[in-house]
């Protein structure tokens, strides 16, 4: 009950904090400058990078399959910048315990196909590393290029 209420909190503070920031990026352009950002709002979801796991087709960076266990991120489509990220690290903090690790941006996460313009979509070694749990689904974390 404790992890659920501190997880409603930890949710509400990062919608606070995004509908306080200025738009980053427009929705209708995925080719975006490389702008650096530090501590930017996002959600992370749980994603397969590997063949035949629901994250669909081989890697958009660099049309491969990756292993569950590397530090894998795919980036909502104006974050991807246009494959301008690929095989770029950064770092992502979570919300509700304060843990950070860097992850290797592999993919994009196509917001003209259904996902949503703040997600950071993550490999199972990616949850692990950050002491979350998978089952959850969604957290709130923030995230800056390394």
């Amino acid at each position: 009950m404790v992890n659920a209420k501190l997880a409603a909190l930890a949710m509400l503070v990062v919608i606070l904090l995004h509908a306080s920031m200025p738009t980053v990026a427009a929705r209708s352009s995925p080719a975006l400058s490389m702008s650096k950002f530090d501590g930017l709002p996002a959600m992370m979801s749980l994603n397969g990078f590997e063949k035949g796991e629901d994250g669909g087709g081989p890697a958009e960076c660099d049309n491969k399959y990756h292993d569950d266990d590397g530090m894998l991120v795919a980036l909502s489509t104006g974050w991807y910048e246009g494959g301008r990220r690929c095989q770029k690290m950064i770092r992502i903090t979570s919300a509700q315990n304060g843990r950070t690790v860097e992850a290797r941006v592999v993919d994009e996460c196509d917001t003209r196909h259904g996902c949503k313009d703040n997600i950071v979509d993550t490999s199972r070694a990616m949850w692990k590393a950050l002491g979350l749990d998978t089952n959850i689904g969604l957290v709130p974390v923030t995230w800056s290029d390394a």
